[in-house]
């Protein structure tokens, strides 16, 4: 009997999820998003090349499983024209193994305005790229789709509306630019190659494959805590990044996921704004950063760097109904001669236990036995505390560099 499986990150994203998503497709039928947008950036490793996908489910650089993107996607057509303009010339096939929903919410230019000139003003932190208020428009229900390109009118229409709205918060409220109404009509008009090629009812797709009984992966964008419910609010992103965000994203019901992997580094990172509890600000962030090369895939941002929160991971573990975590990163940690890892709060400040660190290399280990007794022991201290199996954990950048336990 086929298996699906759930891979999301539990801590602020960044935690490696596309290379685990890569290894493990191999054996699926279709690899699924079912929330984000282009705000995610998913880094994968293969005989040394390396590729960063925003949109395109991980599993696309195998050739025989299929991808989609469901309706919990918030849709930049210009950034999946690149994205995929640039696979192809790198030799990716996407004919008949590509699906997107027709139910996805367009990100127009003057969601992009929105963003980034409210972010100037509220600080959040946000890559800019019209996520959040697309979100926005999708729950007002004023948002253009994806399969409205099908009609002109009816596309006409909606962005005349969307945008008229979006041009008087512009000009009024922010004092900036109104978009020509006509020229967002023409932009939207030009990617109707992807509409044609591209534009599926994913849901139907998806349980006709659910009751031919293929495998499916799942693959959450960002992490846990920057769930629009779960997350440090108002530190977060706007879409359900925990498991529940599946059912809604994709259309599928709980009961078909089987098997919820949680990806976790062995330490925390995080970019852009918001509480950071175990943040460092010494020579271990810098340790941590330059080891872990920390820079956003998607921003090119530095990352905040910190101790490992088991008091986050535990809550984040219970969250998702997570059945079995992969821990990330684990050769970065090589170097340190002891570690810290927060176990509690008490007035607003972490409260660490600290181990001596293994200060050996870890790099390409691929059998639990062959790594060094005290990072053994730092994994088996985790998994203790928060209460779910380590299955896996990840060594280095590779697909081949994992540790299945």
């Amino acid at each position: 009997m086929a298996s699906n499986t759930l891979i999301l990150g539990l801590q602020w994203g960044d935690e490696g999820k596309g290379k685990i998503v890569d290894a493990l497709s191999q054996e699926a039928h279709a690899v699924c998003r079912f929330q984000g947008g282009h705000n995610a950036g998913h880094t994968i490793k293969v005989n040394g090349n390396q590729t960063v996908l925003h949109l395109t489910p991980s599993g696309i650089l195998h050739p025989n499983v299929n991808c989609v993107i469901g309706n919990g996607v918030v849709l930049s057509l210009e950034a999946l024209d690149h994205e995929i303009k640039d696979l192809k010339d790198a030799g990716v096939s996407f004919k008949d193994r590509f699906f997107v929903s027709s139910g996805c919410a367009l990100i127009l230019p003057s969601h992009i305005s929105i963003d980034k000139v409210r972010d100037k003003k509220e600080s959040i932190g946000t890559t800019g790229r019209g996520i959040g208020p697309s979100y926005e428009d999708k729950i007002a229900r004023r948002a253009v789709r994806f399969g409205d390109i099908g009609d002109e009118k009816l596309l006409r229409d909606k962005i005349t509306l969307l945008v008229s709205y979006h041009n008087r918060l512009l000009v009024e409220l922010y004092n900036e630019k109104p978009h020509d109404i006509e020229d967002v009509i023409s932009e939207v008009m030009s990617y109707k190659h992807l509409y044609e090629s591209y534009c599926f009812d994913t849901q139907g797709l998806i349980y006709d494959w659910v009751k031919a009984d293929k495998s499916l992966l799942f693959e959450g964008a960002q992490g846990t805590l920057l769930d629009i419910d779960h997350g440090t609010y108002p530190y977060v992103t706007s879409s359900n990044t925990t498991a529940g965000g599946v059912s809604t994203g994709l259309g599928l019901g709980p009961k078909y996921i089987d098997k919820i992997i949680g990806i976790s580094k062995a330490y925390c990172t995080r970019v852009g704004e918001g509480p950071f509890i175990t943040e460092l600000f010494d020579d271990n962030a810098k340790m941590l950063a330059e080891k872990g090369h920390e820079f956003g895939a998607t921003t090119g941002r530095p990352r905040r760097c910190g101790w490992l929160d088991l008091f986050a991971l535990k809550k984040a573990v219970f969250t998702n109904s997570v059945t079995d975590i992969c821990l990330t990163k684990l050769d970065v940690m090589d170097e340190f001669s002891s570690i810290d890892v927060c176990v509690d709060y008490k007035d607003g400040q972490p409260i660490y236990k600290t181990f001596k660190g293994w200060q050996s290399i870890t790099v390409g280990t691929t059998k639990f036995d062959d790594l060094p007794l005290r990072a053994q022991e730092y994994i088996n201290f985790i998994e203790e505390f928060v209460g779910c199996s380590i299955s896996y954990v990840s060594t280095g950048p590779s697909r081949d560099q994992t540790i299945l336990r």
